[in-house]
């Protein structure tokens, strides 16, 4: 019941900043812009200390180790496969430009239109 009460808390300070923002708007874009930056700071500290929130930060450090594992292209092999994907980008589109008018010139044939 207290992570329901937390979590509550911190959803209803987003709101009321939120609020705030667009019932301040004749004051200054940075402060308001602060004030919201600083409730979604308390907002997410009330919310990690719910069982929730110590899940989801448990799931973010474990997406790092994660990410850390991943071996990442090098700058040739990005280069060449940004390459391939352009040129291909480019055959499909000239393919279907050509599709496109045999279809454009069988339809007026059918039609009769265009002759």
């Amino acid at each position: 019941m207290a992570d329901k009460i937390k979590l509550l808390v911190a959803v209803l300070l987003i709101g009321a900043s939120i609020g705030a923002f667009y019932y301040y708007g004749d004051h200054s874009l940075l402060v308001r812009v602060i004030v919201i930056l600083v409730a979604m700071g308390v907002a997410t500290a009330i919310s990690l200390q719910t069982a929730i929130g110590q899940k989801t930060l448990g799931f973010m450090r474990d997406s790092q180790v994660e990410v850390r594992k991943v071996v990442w292209p090098t700058r040739k092999e990005t280069l060449q496969t940004t390459l391939v994907v352009m040129a291909m980008v480019v055959v499909i589109a000239i393919f279907i430009w050509l599709l496109d008018m045999i279809l454009l010139w069988a339809v007026r044939l059918l039609t009769g239109q265009g002759g």
